[in-house]
């Protein structure tokens, strides 16, 4: 069960990157997120 939750949590993590790395600069900015911060932002919102 543990390897099926990591793979869900990697595609959780994938997903969240490539919907945050589809906004403008301007959308992450009204989020209070920067370019440089979305991998993070992933890991955490998903446990990764």
């Amino acid at each position: 069960m543990n390897v099926v939750r990591t793979l869900n949590n990697w595609r959780k993590y994938r997903q969240t990157v490539a919907e945050l790395g589809r906004m403008t600069p301007r959308e992450l900015n009204d989020l209070g997120i920067a370019q440089s911060d979305i991998r993070r932002v992933a890991r955490e919102a998903t446990g990764f």
